[in-house]
């Protein structure tokens, strides 16, 4: 493993925990201590992922994240969010969408490096059969809904897992406020009409012949 990962997080302590454990598996860690040096670095390293912090100061990681997905040079790079604190179910509604995966800490080096592998094979089945639908003249925006599709799907399935767990709406007697039972409720809508679609737009190519699918 080559890719490199920029591992941003305003303490010290825990950026190079994370850099010594890339390492070991070949990763090239590239290491920011807080938001504004993130977005410094990438003026100049694109890195294969960016693994950002949440609880960070002065810039916490969703402002850094936003700015990452500003920019045009930095938009559609893979970013793994890990925090100590909770994700709440708004945040999770609100940067889904930005975001390829998150985890919790304290985390393992086996989550981690999980993490990071799912992302990476994920993008690589999106970027074959996307060149395969190409191919195949399948019209352009059909391939990027698809491909969203199937990238949403399963961060929201990641981020149901993790508020579900953390709100404890599943231990029985647990009283939970009733905004988040209705936030992950949402979310739990939105992966199921996520799953629809994809169904429909599977149905859809089935049906249509190979020459006119770019029409």
């Amino acid at each position: 493993m080559n890719a490199t990962i920029l591992i941003v997080d305003d303490s010290p302590f825990i950026v190079d925990g994370l850099a010594a454990i890339l390492s070991r598996k070949e990763y090239t860690p590239v290491c920011a201590n807080g938001g504004e040096e993130c977005l410094s670095i990438l003026k100049t390293v694109t890195p294969d992922l960016i693994l950002l912090d949440i609880m960070m100061e002065p810039m916490d990681g969703w402002e850094t994240l936003e700015k990452i997905r500003e920019n045009p040079a930095t938009k559609d790079i893979p970013v793994l969010m890990f925090s100590a604190k909770k994700i709440t179910p708004a945040e999770a509604r609100e940067h889904s969408m930005s975001i390829d995966d998150f985890v919790s800490k304290p985390v393992s080096p086996s989550q981690l490096l999980e993490s990071i592998q799912r992302i990476f094979s994920r993008r690589n089945e999106l970027l074959l059969e996307r060149l395969a639908a190409q191919d195949k003249g399948i019209d352009a925006a059909m391939i990027d809904e698809y491909t969203a599709l199937r990238k949403n799907i399963e961060v929201d399935r990641n981020l149901l897992a993790v508020l579900r767990a953390s709100s404890g709406m599943d231990v029985p007697g647990r009283n939970v406020p009733h905004e988040d039972v209705d936030a992950i409720r949402n979310l739990e809508d939105k992966v199921y009409k996520e799953k629809q679609r994809l169904q429909e737009i599977h149905i859809l190519l089935e049906k249509m012949p190979e020459h006119i699918q770019g029409n």
